[in-house]
């Protein structure tokens, strides 16, 4: 077949009237416009919240080294015992200056007490109280100022030692308790778009500030805290910036920063769903485009379309009548394109099914009276005269099970069909395999020819591979009979010998087999066969000698043969 001209290709002028014109275009543009919009909009993100997360920081930052100067001028002189009630009106007036602390203790030069004022509890003077072991005044006097762990009142509200030293160490040390949910001002300060927020985790991953505060008073163990903890080594990991999922297990873009002096981060998130919203209307408008491009691509599909109305008709009801099964219909498309192609193959297919239909019944007729192979040869050759009766040497196979009467006396009508449906089903597609005719069942057995009405190159050698072939295919269905108690096995007899061979029946009614001796020679070994037996006579012995293993059982008598027969006998595969 010669190639089809580009220029009349119904495909060709389709996609490239509708992709090449419109529709690449636009998809390509739309790809790269979201494309290119969606890593803007995210290096624009990834900035806004790493500048915020920064500004986060150095705030939380300026409210500790608030805390810290004030703490640091009530360290300023030494203790003498005049001034008592002046450090404690000091430190009342800084309680109420910096709402945070929530008490405050001085400890002398010494590590002893003098003052104590509390918000929560009562006031103390002049304890003398040894706190020079307390880890805040040794901390304080290593590093002038000292920042303890978060730890949780009640288990919930976090608090954090703030401890300031002197100058000099005969001043003393200013240890506060600090109240960090004030935090939360500076926190909630912070907005990203609609819906973002930060908060703030101390090293361990406990919630330290935070907009919702309830999340702060629920302690380090709420998972909430610890979905935020996640979300904090995930945007570590990846150097700062990355997606997560936060408290609410919404997925946001989270930025971390340090705060400077404590081993605290700042975590600014915003929902990835609002962070990307413009990308997602950018794509709106983008699908829009595509829509009305491909309106545009089918107005101009709609023209094309227009004028292949009418070989498309013809197609579809030559389709119809075709599959009704009237193969004798053509039609008849002068267009030399893909349809004008596809006519013609339709016409071309039309004039196959019409053969095959017709050689489909006749070999269906066929098979109603003659075994499947000689339908096929029948067919093949175009008539049946090579049914017709003649005289040809045969090789003639019978094969039944042993045990069958007592088994089917006993056994259900379901079980017996069962036994023998498989058994024949093993034994059909042995002997189609090697060529041989089924020319009848026989109850619980079968008759098979070899070499007639199909020829075979030699007919002696492959009977005997034929009935070593149908002991193997019997073989593990015995086994499983066995092994139900059944109790039947299955022998073989074959013999070879000229017979006359050809169709005996009536009109409407015939079938194909041969007569002869050689056939009640055959019966005759079958039913002289043990279980899992082949027994074969004198003249296929001979034929096949030195290719097969046959061994000689000596002359048997066998019913309706004057005098005894040689017998050999076919050993089986393992």
């Amino acid at each position: 077949m010669s190639r089809a001209d580009p220029r009349r290709s119904l495909f060709a002028k389709y996609f490239a009237v509708l992709f090449a014109a419109v529709a690449l275009p636009l998809f390509a543009s739309g790809g790269l416009e979201a494309w290119f919009g969606y890593r803007d909009r995210r290096d624009q993100l990834h900035a806004l919240l790493a500048l915020e997360a920064r500004d986060a920081a150095f705030r939380i930052q300026g409210f500790l080294d608030l805390i810290r100067g004030q703490l640091g001028w009530m360290v300023q002189l030494p203790w003498p015992a005049a001034v008592e009630d002046s450090q404690r009106l000091d430190a009342l007036r800084l309680l109420r200056q910096v709402p945070a602390v929530a008490e405050l203790t001085l400890v002398d030069g010494d590590g002893r007490e003098r003052l104590q004022v509390s918000r929560v509890s009562l006031n103390r003077t002049g304890s003398g109280a040894d706190r020079s072991a307390d880890p805040a005044v040794a901390g304080a006097r290593t590093a002038k100022a000292w920042y303890g762990p978060v730890t949780y009142h009640r288990g919930s509200e976090p608090f954090m030692t703030v401890a300031v030293a002197g100058n000099r160490a005969s001043i003393g040390v200013a240890v506060a308790e600090i109240n960090l949910k004030l935090i939360r001002e500076v926190i909630s300060g912070i907005r990203v778009g609609e819906t973002g927020q930060a908060f703030v985790l101390d090293g361990p991953g406990r919630l330290v500030a935070h907009p919702d505060l309830s999340l702060v008073l629920r302690g380090a163990d709420d998972p909430a805290s610890r979905r935020l903890a996640s979300l904090r080594t995930v945007a570590r990991s990846a150097g700062g910036i990355a997606t997560g999922v936060e408290a609410g297990g919404r997925r946001v873009v989270a930025a971390t920063a340090m705060v400077p002096g404590v081993d605290w981060t700042v975590v600014v998130m915003q929902p990835v769903a609002e962070a990307f919203e413009p990308i997602s209307r950018a794509l709106l408008r983008t699908g829009a485009l595509i829509l009305l491009g491909i309106a545009f691509a089918a107005s101009l599909a709609y023209g094309l379309a227009r004028r292949m109305t009418g070989p498309i008709r013809l197609l579809e009801h030559g389709t119809e009548r075709i599959g009704a099964g009237d193969f004798g219909h053509r039609i008849a498309i002068g267009s030399a394109d893909e349809l004008g192609r596809l006519a013609a193959r339709f016409n071309a297919m039309a004039g196959e099914l019409a053969l095959s239909q017709e050689r489909q019944e006749r070999i269906g007729r066929l098979r109603r009276f003659l075994a499947p192979q000689v339908a096929e040869l029948v067919d093949r050759c175009g008539d049946d005269g090579v049914l017709d009766g003649r005289r040809v040497a045969v090789a003639v196979i019978f094969g039944d099970l042993r045990g069958f009467t007592a088994f089917s006396a006993r056994s259900p009508p379901e079980t017996v069909i069962e036994v023998l449906d498989t058994l024949f089903a093993a034994l059909g597609s042995a002997i189609t395999a090697h060529g041989g005719t089924l020319v009848s069942f026989t109850g619980d057995g079968l008759m098979a020819l070899v070499n007639a009405p199909v020829p075979a190159p030699d007919p002696a050698f492959t009977a005997v591979q034929l009935a070593i072939a149908m002991q193997d295919a019997v073989r593990p269905l015995a086994a499983t009979w066995t092994a139900r108690g059944y109790g039947i096995g299955f022998g073989i007899g074959a013999a070879m010998g000229p017979a006359t061979v050809g169709r005996i029946g009536y009109e409407g009614r015939s079938d194909y087999t041969a007569v002869g001796p050689v056939v009640n020679l055959a019966a005759r070994l079958c039913a002289a066969a043990a279980d899992a037996q082949i027994l074969i006579d004198a003249a296929l012995a001979e034929a096949v000698r030195g290719r097969c293993a046959v061994t000689a059982l000596g002359a048997l008598p066998l019913k309706g043969l004057a005098g005894e027969v040689p017998v050999f006998g076919v050993a089986c595969g393992a």
